[in-house]
């Protein structure tokens, strides 16, 4: 057998063999030169890719919800509503839902200029299997479809469940974890009725409040407060995450949480230091990502039109709790909701609007340790 060499091959052969040769060598050459300035360019639109590590976030990092806790919690008789809570230590942030197996009525009502929801519009109102609120700005809204997705699961995936819900922004931290879809469906695995988590758990795991006042003023940590009342067969709870530009107000007219002074170590009033000289601050906007959740529930039956009148009654007063609130930098949301349960005659829907809204009050004075002044 005879092994033909290149000099046995043809010269037109010889030419074509050679101009493929030459042809592979320059797209060689031409590749490595894009990616070469591919890379360059990739480095010079993000120098953290040079300079600094990735930011933690949940595509890289190994989360694993947290769905138990020790501290103060709220216990209370209303069979008709589950809470189940879960949270990412590692944000830290997290979710609460409110689960209704019964399914419920639901209106909302929105105040603030940044608001961030789902399906939280009037034309929405009606029929609700769950309400979700969670930390992680708009990216926590994704912890809304994982409700669905939980309830879809256990009903043997039948059925169309319509689930609201509505965030708090809390990337006050070093990354940017956020309550996803697994998030949503452990908190409403663990689901129960008659005990809700006081405090920095859940939705307000690193909410603040008190941020309008500039320097030397700081926030404080707030989190999410709840708060119920029987008369009759009529149950109302209420259930706010605060996270506000304003501070906690008593019924006093005291701050209690926020525009901390730290040389002092006093909180003050708007009024206090309405008159203090401008600091060199004075000119910086107020801090924005701010928004109060608030959830009102009763098993007394109202029509929709009673139901959205009881919303905006409520969230109205909340203002006695919090100041400044609904502002351009708040992000305000209230749901309302009746089970439906019982017509009790001795409870109209106006002395219903006061009962809802002495509880709102209280649930924002219970979403933080008493007496204990921490900067964020």
């Amino acid at each position: 057998m005879r092994i033909k060499m290149f000099k046995d091959v043809p010269t037109q052969n010889r030419i074509i063999k050679i101009n493929h040769f030459s042809l592979l060598i320059t797209m060689v050459l031409l590749a490595s030169a894009v990616l070469a300035n591919e890379s360059q360019d990739t480095s010079q639109r993000n120098p953290k890719m040079v300079d600094n590590p990735e930011p933690v976030t949940n595509d890289n990092a190994h989360l694993v919800p947290k769905t138990t806790f020790e501290g103060p919690v709220l216990e209370f008789d209303f069979l008709s509503l589950h809470i189940g809570v879960a949270e990412y230590e590692e944000g830290p942030t997290g979710c609460t839902v409110f689960y209704f197996p019964n399914e419920a009525k639901s209106v909302v009502d929105i105040r603030g200029g940044m608001p961030g929801t789902i399906q939280g519009i009037a034309a929405a109102d009606g029929g609700v299997s769950a309400i979700c609120f969670a930390g992680g700005s708009l990216y926590g809204l994704e912890a809304a479809t994982g409700v669905s997705a939980e309830i879809f699961a256990q009903s043997r995936y039948s059925g169309i469940y319509d689930v609201r819900g509505a965030i708090i922004y809390d990337f006050f931290r070093d990354n940017w974890i956020y309550p996803d879809k697994a998030l949503g469906r452990a908190a409403l695995r663990t689901a129960k009725p008659g005990i809700f988590p006081l405090g920095a758990r859940g939705a307000g795991r690193s909410a603040t409040c008190g941020k309008w006042l500039l320097k030397p003023f700081q926030s404080e940590s707030a989190g999410q407060g709840g708060a119920f009342h029987q008369t009759g067969p009529t149950k109302v709870a209420v259930f706010s995450v605060v996270n506000s530009l304003g501070a906690i107000m008593n019924r006093q007219g005291e701050v209690v949480r926020g525009h901390y002074n730290p040389q002092t170590g006093k909180r003050h009033t708007l009024k206090d230091v309405v008159n203090l000289p401008p600091s060199d601050d004075s000119k910086a906007n107020p801090s924005v990502g701010n928004t109060t959740l608030t959830l009102v529930v009763t098993n007394q039956k109202l029509n929709i039109d009673e139901l959205r009148q009881l919303a905006k009654h409520v969230h109205s007063s909340m203002t006695r709790a919090i100041y400044p609130f609904h502002t351009s930098a708040d992000g305000d949301v209230l749901y309302a909701v009746t089970t439906d349960e019982v017509d009790n005659p001795d409870i109209n829907h106006f002395v219903l609007s006061h009962i809802a809204s002495e509880l709102a009050w209280d649930a924002v004075l219970n979403c933080f340790e008493k007496d204990k002044p921490e900067s964020p």
